[in-house]
């Protein structure tokens, strides 16, 4: 009797626990319908105080956060070796600039929160440019966003394999082809045409014959506007 006594008893604080829960979720929907969830945050923030938070700690952290500079973007080839870099800040910040690691140069930010950097020198091939920001206290931000610039310093190679200068055709020859290899990536042009390259640089194009000399130019050029031209004369008889 005493064993079903209990075990009624742990029952009926069971359903008394239930309902608890169950009114306290109710009330809960009902506050948040008729305040929003408004009410809720200020409550959270109003117990974060009373139980003594590391607010304070996030606020020093933050104080010490320095945002880095963007850097504008630019060509992604030149051929001089010098190029000018721009770009946005935090008023008052200096501004320093690395290209492939090191540091090339340092500048301020202007009160319309934009800086440049004028002959930025690079060297020979893929150049990584990036930049950092410094407060007068001299803290420092992370990197900014990374920019890649390859400076070409020389035409591309060019060949003209087939027709040869001074090369004779019939008319009924027409068109003929105008092959030969650039470098890797150049674009060829044969009086002012496109024509078809490879990933290797060889190109070809069909060249409808005129009669009497037929002049041609054919121009490579890399991605930094580099160019290499070759002209020779066919005839035709």
């Amino acid at each position: 009797m005493e064993r079903s006594h209990k075990k009624r008893r742990l029952q009926e604080q069971a359903s008394r626990n239930l309902w608890f829960v169950g009114g306290g979720i109710v009330i809960l929907f009902v506050i948040i319908f008729a305040f929003g969830t408004d009410i809720l945050i200020n409550f959270a923030l109003l117990m974060s105080k009373l139980t003594g938070s590391d607010t304070v700690t996030h606020s020093q952290e933050d104080s010490n956060y320095v945002a880095p500079p963007v850097l504008n973007d630019m060509n992604d080839a030149t051929s001089s070796a010098k190029v000018i870099i721009s770009g946005t800040g935090e008023k008052s910040q200096t501004i320093k600039l690395y290209v492939n690691g090191k540091l090339a140069d340092k500048t301020s930010v202007k009160s319309d929160q934009s800086f440049t950097l004028r002959d930025v020198t690079l060297d020979k091939g893929e150049n990584e440019i990036k930049a950092k920001a410094f407060t007068d206290n001299n803290k420092e931000s992370t990197y900014s966003n990374s920019i890649t610039v390859t400076y070409l310093d020389k035409a591309p190679n060019l060949e003209v394999s087939s027709p040869s200068d001074g090369q004779t055709f019939s008319k009924s020859d027409s068109p003929i082809k105008i092959s030969g290899k650039a470098d890797s990536g150049a674009k060829v042009t044969v009086n002012d045409f496109w024509a078809i390259t490879l990933d290797d640089g060889s190109f070809s194009y069909q060249y409808p014959l005129q009669d009497g000399d037929n002049h041609l130019k054919v121009v490579a050029e890399d991605e930094a506007g580099n160019k290499t031209t070759k002209e020779l004369t066919i005839k035709v008889q």
